[in-house]
């Protein structure tokens, strides 16, 4: 009988170890790629950052000097402004306008449901260039749409350079963003409201709840995981806001809408400084980092 245990945990053994192997097989390609395309390029970022590298020749190490650098760079402090400006203005509207417009979708019949998910999932699956193509024409200081209906309907009587004059570019680029961000938020919420145990609502308004007390009570707690995800996801989307910087305005006027993103493209592949367009990178990281941490305590705690 103790013959038999031995050679049925070999056997076992050897079986787990067969699985174990295949597994880690069926797991090369990934490993291979995310070390290769994503832990070895942050290794030589923040490597790359304590060095004066650029093309033609090696690169020499400085030390922190990238980093004593940036404290006193003007346009990156110009830049962390203007991005943390785009962060806490879209990053809560976003939340807050995709969780209402849910809540009204998610009580219309289920083709009207799906109807308006699509509509407002379209901009994020459009080509940004396209959806920037647009919103530029929109914006036209000669025959945009805006400032004809703006003349047309006696809002201002004057052509308004939107994206050239300071006081509005950096607004019309939240707007922007404003636009193609809200898509995935909405379809994740409405299934978070599909998701919410019914019975709970019921009672609650059997025993004299309005609809508000229901929604804020029973409703919002079972969709925090959800509302979690969103402010990560939406928070990391807005301080890597680029393309409608690159497109529209390339960070002018006199750097109104200058963002970090943008600022480390223009050094690192316009000005060939990568040592400190990498030293940009490590502190976005961090501050992102750091960010998605509080969130992620947040929403524990609730």
């Amino acid at each position: 009988m103790s013959n038999k245990r031995v050679v049925l945990n070999t056997k076992n053994h050897k079986l787990m170890i067969h699985e174990t192997a295949t597994s880690y097989l069926f797991m090369l390609p990934f490993m291979i790629f995310f070390v290769g395309f994503v832990l070895y390029p942050m290794f030589m970022c923040v490597y790359t950052s304590f060095f004066d590298a650029t093309m033609g020749r090696e690169d020499i190490f400085v030390g922190f000097a990238n980093y004593v650098q940036l404290s006193k760079d003007p346009v990156f402090w110009k830049g962390l402004w203007n991005t943390l400006i785009i962060v806490l203005v879209s990053v809560p509207v976003t939340c807050a306008f995709s969780l209402w417009v849910a809540s009204a979708i998610s009580k219309m019949p289920v083709a009207a449901t799906s109807a308006f998910r699509c509509i407002f999932y379209l901009p994020v699956v459009t080509g940004s260039v396209a959806v920037t193509v647009v919103w530029k024409w929109m914006f036209n200081n000669y025959y945009g749409i805006f400032n004809y209906l703006g003349n047309n309907l006696g809002l201002f009587d004057e052509r308004i350079n939107w994206l050239g004059d300071e006081r509005f570019a950096l607004g019309c680029i939240i707007m922007i963003l404003l636009t193609t961000s809200v898509g995935q938020p909405i379809v994740l919420y409405v299934s978070a409201l599909d998701n919410v145990d019914k019975s709970l609502v019921e009672a609650a308004e059997v025993d004299g709840a309005t609809q508000m007390q229901a929604f804020w009570k029973i409703k919002w707690p079972q969709m925090m995981p959800t509302t979690l995800y969103i402010l990560v996801i939406t928070t990391i989307n807005s301080f890597q806001c680029f393309a409608l910087i690159q497109l529209l305005t390339s960070g002018g006027p006199n750097n109104s809408t200058m963002t970090i993103m943008y600022y480390i493209y223009y050094n690192a592949f316009k000005l060939y400084k990568y040592g400190y367009g990498n030293a940009m990178g490590v502190i976005l990281a961090i501050i992102i980092a750091i960010l998605s941490a509080v969130q992620f305590k947040l929403g524990q705690e609730k």
